[in-house]
């Protein structure tokens, strides 16, 4: 079932209804993510579900799968980058309140009560990007020579005299 994502959404009442929400993003849409892709073709297929834990934690759980297009910086080929997010995100009205999140959850910083549900599937996609990003397969043969330069021959060294005469 995908339903369409509103703009913002109570945090508060969506926790209490359990609410979920499935469907796709075109990365066009996604303004921030558009300038670090080679290309602004393709979606991003998301699952949201708004719950609260055992401990009474209100959380977002968050399953993202998309194909993210990018610049290889070895070989200036464009790829596609599978990426896969599973994430829960603990939901805080104050930043003190990091701290009592148990382990396995980020905090997601809500202080309004009000989520922009787009924004935040935009956030895990950018926070996934590579710092460089190579395609997988791409060659790490490096050389300092300019293309086309001939390999120079072996030269002695000039310091072999000293050790010649080092050993008398």
């Amino acid at each position: 079932m995908s339903t369409a994502l509103p703009e913002s959404v109570d945090v508060a009442r969506q926790v209490q209804a359990r609410r979920t929400y499935e469907g796709s993003l075109p990365l066009a849409s996604m303004h921030r993510l558009r300038d670090s892709l080679a290309a602004d073709e393709g979606e991003a297929r998301y699952a949201i579900e708004f719950g609260k834990d055992a401990f009474g934690i209100s959380f977002v759980a968050l399953r993202v799968e998309a194909g993210l297009p990018l610049v290889c910086q070895r070989t200036l080929d464009v790829f596609v980058l599978p990426v896969a997010i599973d994430q829960r995100l603990g939901l805080i009205a104050r930043e003190d309140q990091e701290a009592s999140l148990p382990e396995g959850y980020e905090p997601l910083l809500v202080p309004d009560g009000q989520l922009d549900l787009a924004g935040v599937v935009e956030d895990e996609l950018i926070l996934a990007l590579p710092v460089v990003p190579s395609k997988p397969g791409a060659p790490l043969d490096w050389s300092d020579a300019p293309a086309g330069a001939a390999v120079e021959e072996e030269r002695p060294n000039p310091f072999a005299v000293l050790g010649a005469l080092k050993k008398h």
